[in-house]
């Protein structure tokens, strides 16, 4: 660290001159150990550590409330952890992170003068060590490597985001690139509205665009300007003015794509990414208090990310040779790290992947009927297992298969030949794309996977009423299907004639339930670990099979009880509890724990492609804070709780 003129720089206030509760000198060697207070000079520690004091706070005590609480001091965590959260509209929990020893609370609203961003409160008996507001202000004005730490580092969005603490014990951060996708809203990004009447002439339009250098205009109803009933896009002059020979003198609500669709002002640009590449709008309006206020573009947000998802989704669906979809796929790991980066939860990651695994096979499907010509009957590619509740990790193994209309008589031979083909050639493409084979054969290109809408049906009739080997031939993930490609509504009638056979009197969540039952927290009496005993993961944890199964698993069962169609494990806990199958309070609990594993899991699985090793579900549990095995261990002993609730749903059944 240079030396600095110390001349000019004002010493730290003293406040009131008020007695400490702890010696100097212990709080020196706290801060020595605590970024961004280590690297400050040593007068300056000694300083500050004359108005440091410190307090308990036993588990469960609120700190601060969000948008109440004024912040009078800075907390350091010296022992314990604290948990940061806010409520959403429905009142529930939507957790943002946890935070151990180190850690500081309250930063943000001193610097930005504001009440507390965040609901803090702690999760087990906890030590702060406190400055006070004036001197953090102070030490900030004159202190460059704590400004640029906490102003630089920090925002609203960055303290919200999810699992702050894991991602930054866990990655480093490969560069400095600002955290857009998870730190900016819709209405940041927005332009200004510029809009004309819908009986505005198309030749008008284009002098309007010209003349301002915009590449979309608004269009409201003449008698109502603050009403957006569309727009239009230099794509609409290109493809339905120049391409077809339209007279100019049309009124632009010829050519405008209509109704607009919208996302809220405050709505985070990596949604708004997500909702473009799901429905390839390109252009969408900023609304806000029920009013059109501006556009957001995926250019927009392209500009200002640079790195954006968007780039290579993009890339992926202009992709005319297999070769080139093999390239692209090997992208995907660097995306996720950095929208990992940015703040990315979990469940963020998985709708990525999901997204961009879609658009993969869209386009190995799309490029095979070019090489095999038409399907000669209607399709549904079928994704079943992880990639059919859309918590996809790096390590996502192949679990799919092709439900066909039901053929005539004289066109089965043909119809089974045709998709036989197609199936083994889509699944060899994947495995080029970097998704590995399914080791139970679950694929496309087993003709067992690749039937007719009445042999799936009878083949789901099947298992449900032999329910008790069901977990045993691994038949349950089949439950957990969503369509893919194709003609969507051969897997909803597949999904209805599922529900209407589990309505009927028949055993089968009895007997999913009571497997459920056998299940082990992966913990022993004396709250160990329960690790591999040998073999290449020994002393690792299992994290998917001994920790979020359990989840999967229970989701399932009562789901199928309950007629619920959602394949998502944190959606179908939801309308769990909206339907007081479980009590807010356990489903809190359940997607807490959830969320959890699956962070730590994805982390891990990316530290370990980053290193060149293939990714995997084994965590060392000796390489996870004192504070993220004590989150774990919580997590572990829901399982209990929920299965004293399938429990009771089986003495009801």
């Amino acid at each position: 660290m240079a030396v600095k003129d110390r001349t000019k720089r004002p010493r730290v206030p003293s406040i009131n001159g008020r007695e400490h509760a702890v010696a100097p000198d212990v709080a020196v060697a706290f801060l020595k150990n605590t970024m961004p207070f280590r690297e400050l000079d040593d007068e300056v520690l000694r300083d500050l550590a004359l108005h440091c004091r410190i307090d308990f706070y036993p588990k469960g005590t609120r700190l601060l409330t969000y948008n109440e609480s004024d912040i009078t001091h800075l907390y350091l965590i010296q022992r314990g952890g604290v948990r940061a959260f806010i409520t959403d509209d429905d009142g529930d929990i939507v957790l943002k992170d946890y935070r151990g020893v180190g850690a500081n609370i309250g930063a943000l609203g001193i610097i930005r003068e504001t009440k507390a961003n965040l609901n803090i409160e702690t999760i087990e008996d906890t030590f702060c060590y406190l400055i006070p507001r004036d001197i953090f202000k102070e030490l900030v004005r004159n202190e460059s490597v704590l400004s640029h730490f906490y102003l630089k580092s920090f925002s609203d969005n960055v303290v919200a985001t999810a699992y702050t603490e894991l991602r930054k014990n866990k990655l480093t951060r490969r560069s400095t690139e600002e955290l857009l996708l998870f730190n900016t809203k819709a209405a940041e990004l927005s332009k200004p509205l510029f809009s004309v009447s819908a009986t505005t002439s198309i030749q008008e339009c284009g002098v309007i665009m010209a003349r301002q250098g915009i590449g979309s205009l608004l269009v409201y109803v003449d008698e109502d300007p603050g009403s957006m009933i569309g727009i239009i896009t230099d794509t609409d002059f290109r493809t339905k003015v120049i391409a077809e020979a339209r007279d100019i003198r049309e009124p632009v609500s010829s050519i405008m794509s209509s109704p607009l669709k919208t996302v809220p002002a405050d709505m985070l640009c990596f949604d708004v990414l997500l909702k473009m590449m799901t429905t390839s709008i390109h252009h969408l309006g900023v609304e806000q208090s029920g009013r059109v206020t501006g556009v957001i573009t995926s250019h927009d947000i392209m500009v200002q990310q640079g790195n954006s998802p968007y780039y290579l989704f993009k890339e992926i669906a202009a992709q005319e040779e297999f070769e080139g979809l093999y390239l692209l796929s090997e992208k995907i790991s660097g995306l996720v790290r950095n929208i990992i980066n940015e703040g990315a939860k979990a469940g963020d990651i998985a709708r990525m992947l999901a997204l961009i695994n879609e658009r993969i096979l869209a386009q190995i499907l799309t490029l095979l009927h070019r090489q095999l010509g038409p399907a000669p009957v209607r399709y549904s590619w079928l994704m079943f297992g992880s990639e059919g509740r859309i918590e996809q990790t790096f390590k996502t193994d192949q679990d799919n298969g092709i439900v066909y209309e039901e053929p005539d008589p004289g066109q089965r031979a043909e119809v089974e030949k045709y998709f036989g083909v197609f199936g083994e050639q889509a699944t060899y493409h994947l495995l080029k794309c970097g998704y590995p084979s399914c080791p139970d054969n679950v694929m496309a290109s087993n003709p067992q996977w690749c039937q007719s809408i009445t042999g799936w049906k009878e083949q789901f009739r099947k298992w449900i009423e032999q329910a008790e080997s069901l977990e045993q031939i691994g038949a349950s993930i089949f439950f957990d299907f969503r369509h893919g490609y194709g003609t969507e509504q051969l897997a909803v009638d597949l999904r209805n004639h599922i529900i209407t056979c589990c309505r009927q009197p028949n055993t089968i969540v009895e007997n999913l339930g009571r497997n459920f039952l056998t299940l082990q927290a992966p913990l022993t009496f004396f709250q160990q670990f329960i690790v591999e005993q040998n073999g290449d993961h020994k002393d690792r944890l299992d994290i998917k099979l001994r920790g979020l199964a359990p989840f999967v698993d229970f989701a399932r069962v009562l789901c199928l009880k309950y007629g619920i169609r959602r394949t998502n494990t944190l959606t179908r806990l939801k309308r769990l509890s909206a339907k007081k199958v479980v009590d807010k309070e356990l489903y809190l609990e359940m997607v807490d724990a959830y969320e959890l594993q699956m962070q730590l899991r994805v982390i891990h699985q990316l530290s370990q492609i980053e290193t060149g090793k293939e990714p995997d579900d084994y965590i060392l549990p000796e390489h996870l804070s004192d504070l993220e095995k004590r989150m774990l261990k919580d997590g572990f002993s829901v399982i209990g709780k929920m299965q004293s609730v399938m429990r009771k749903e089986i003495e009801e059944a």
